[in-house]
C-alpha cells in the first residue's frame, strides 16, 4: 500500500485549521446575536426595544435625517451596516422621543450616533466626526463615560 505523501498531509491540517477557526468566529458572532434575543428584566429583549423605538420614531425621519443616518453609518463594514444602521436608527429615535421632539433633527442624530457606538470604538469615532467635519462639541461629556 502506498503512503500519502507529506505535503498531502499538511494541506490535510491546514484545512482542519482553516474550516476550525471559520467555525469558531461564526459561533462567536452567533452567540453575540443569541445574547441579544434574551429577554431582560423587564421581559423584553435588547433587538424587542430596538424594533420598538424605530418603529415608534419611523414617522419622524426627514429625508435630511436619513442621509446623516446614512453618511454616519458609512464607515461600517458592508455587511454589518443594515445591523448597525437599525441599532444606531434605534438609538437616535429613543433620543429624539424622550426629547419630546416632534422630528428628528442632526442633533438627535449626533446625540443617539455617540450613545449607539461602544465605548471601545469611541477613538474612531471622533476621528470619523473630525474628518466629516461634524460638530460633536456639545456631546463630549457622552465620550468620557
Amino acid at each position: 500500500m502506498n503512503v500519502a505523501p507529506n505535503w498531502f498531509m499538511y494541506f490535510i491540517v491546514f484545512w482542519a485549521i482553516v474550516m476550525v477557526v471559520a467555525m469558531s468566529i461564526g459561533g462567536f458572532f452567533m452567540f453575540r446575536k443569541f445574547l441579544k434575543v434574551l429577554p431582560m428584566r423587564d421581559g423584553k429583549s435588547k433587538l424587542d426595544w430596538q424594533n420598538y423605538w424605530v418603529e415608534r420614531s419611523r414617522s419622524m425621519w426627514s429625508d435630511e435625517s436619513k442621509t446623516l443616518l446614512d453618511q454616519l453609518v458609512s464607515p461600517v463594514p458592508t455587511p454589518f451596516r443594515d445591523i448597525a444602521k437599525h441599532s444606531i436608527a434605534a438609538k437616535i429615535g429613543q433620543v429624539a422621543i424622550e426629547h419630546g421632539a416632534d422630528s428628528v433633527t442632526r442633533e438627535h442624530c449626533i446625540e443617539g450616533y455617540i450613545r449607539a457606538t461602544p465605548k471601545r470604538d469611541y477613538r474612531s469615532l471622533v476621528s470619523f466626526l473630525d474628518r466629516q467635519g461634524i460638530d460633536y462639541s456639545p456631546y463630549k461629556h457622552l465620550l468620557n463615560k
